[in-house]
């Protein structure tokens, strides 16, 4: 038996929309401009001002990084609504160092935006932690993934101790505090914590649950000295 769409799928969609000869449309293009009135004009009516004071500009209190999985909407699983998240998402939610596409986000997000928190979440299953944990060849993306297969080197022999799902969610956790050493690395965030407050927060969502569990990021009082010596730079 064929499986039944999910709620809310393209599919569903077409069937409520069909025409008078009960044909659903065929142009999954024109399936989401239709979705997409129903969903302003719904906004609309739930909301009557939010459009408008977007249309005049945004004023977001998070940065949000993630992976760019399908499953990991942030606004949704957060519950917020549109103009509440501003959001860089990339296979595995990596930060690399000399990333011009997250380092512009970063620094519009903080310097110009002002926002007051950044998260950066990793999810279970997530298979750019599952391709870094196998060895096959995967093209472009091998530069990509490069520092989760690092990661994966510094902690081989506790990954190769934990079972396949377990050791993924592990690596996940691990490439999150990765990325916060490295954001917290940017003499940005680090003037925006010193003068401002801003707060950094690692977490992982489960996909099956859809729920976010935060890791503990806290450090010792002579790692941040050290960290603010090395990295703040003045303009």
């Amino acid at each position: 038996m064929p499986t039944a769409a999910p709620s809310g799928s393209l599919e569903n969609f077409a069937e409520a929309h069909a025409g008078a000869n009960d044909t659903p449309f065929a142009d999954k293009f024109s399936i989401l401009l239709a979705k997409n009135k129903d969903w302003a004009a719904q906004t609309y009516k739930q909301h009557p001002d939010l459009l408008p004071q977007l249309a005049v500009g945004q004023h977001p209190e998070i940065l949000w990084i993630g992976c760019s999985d399908s499953r990991c909407p942030e606004t949704t699983i957060l519950g917020l609504l549109p103009g509440d998240v501003f959001t860089h998402r990339n296979i595995a939610n990596v930060i690399h160092p000399a990333d011009l596409s997250s380092g512009a986000v970063i620094e519009y997000a903080v310097r110009h935006l002002q926002v007051k928190h950044i998260v950066i979440c990793g999810h279970t299953k997530c298979g750019g932690v599952a391709a870094a944990l196998g060895n096959k060849g995967l093209g472009i993306l091998d530069p990509w993934l490069l520092p989760l297969r690092q990661l994966r080197e510094q902690h081989h022999t506790e990954l190769e101790t934990l079972p396949g799902d377990e050791a993924t969610v592990k690596l996940a956790e691990l490439n999150v505090r990765e990325g916060l050493k490295t954001l917290k690395q940017k003499s940005v965030v680090l003037e925006a914590i010193q003068e401002r407050g801003l707060q950094v927060h690692g977490m992982i969502y489960d996909v099956g649950s859809g729920v976010l569990r935060e890791l503990d990021s806290s450090e010792p009082e002579d790692a941040i000295k050290a960290r603010y010596a090395s990295f703040k730079t003045e303009a």
